[in-house]
């Protein structure tokens, strides 16, 4: 097998992880559903399981950028698309859940909930956000829109932020893992100012 064909295989194989892996946490979730292991309200539970999900995959989309910047490897980059779909995935069955679970579907309900919380306003546009991205990462659109399609898709740093803020305000009090999620944010941004890139580049050069 030349090195070529140990690439594309190799290449497949690291595609075939990353479903695999994106598709497991809701597998477990509706495996722990099915066994009634959600706890006393299984509803909440599957509702913050499938938002702490999104944006677990959103912070991970992410990454790609700084591991090209810091190692060269250019091949990750491939894993940005799927990554940020399987987001966009989870944060629509967060929604569906919370639309559908919580309020039965009542409009109504729903729109007067939304609108009497910072915390869902900033979801709804942080999901309307991941709804924009998924669309323009059609292949078609992705050609269409040439030069102006990383400037769009730029926005998926104001959707990780607006994520961080409805993830600490869905706490009255502190707690671990928004904290850690915001943080993680953080450096994901900082990565990408020009002199920290640069910095991080000159590491593989020496």
């Amino acid at each position: 097998m030349n090195e070529r064909s140990v690439r594309i295989l190799s290449a497949r194989w690291l595609k075939v992880l990353t479903h695999v892996g994106a598709l497991t946490p809701l597998a477990a979730l509706a495996w722990m559903f099915w066994q009634d292991q959600l706890g006393p309200i299984p509803v909440k539970a599957v509702i913050r399981l499938l938002g702490r999900y999104a944006l677990a995959f959103l912070l991970l989309s992410l990454v790609p950028t700084v591991v090209r910047t810091v190692t060269g490897f250019g091949k990750i980059m491939r894993l940005r698309r799927p990554l940020g779909l399987y987001a966009f995935l989870y944060a629509t069955l967060h929604v569906l859940a919370f639309a559908g679970l919580d309020f039965g579907f009542r409009v109504g309900l729903i729109v007067k909930t939304i609108l009497q919380s910072r915390r869902e306003i900033v979801g709804l546009v942080a999901l309307g956000i991941l709804a924009l991205l998924a669309l323009t990462s059609i292949r078609s659109l992705m050609r269409e829109l040439g030069k102006t399609w990383k400037t769009v898709h730029r926005l998926v740093y104001a959707a990780g932020v607006l994520v961080v803020f409805h993830a600490i305000w869905n706490y009255k009090e502190w707690r671990v893992w928004p904290a850690v999620a915001g943080g993680v944010l953080g450096m994901l941004l900082v990565a990408r100012v020009p002199a920290v890139a640069a910095f991080l580049r000159s590491w593989r050069q020496d």
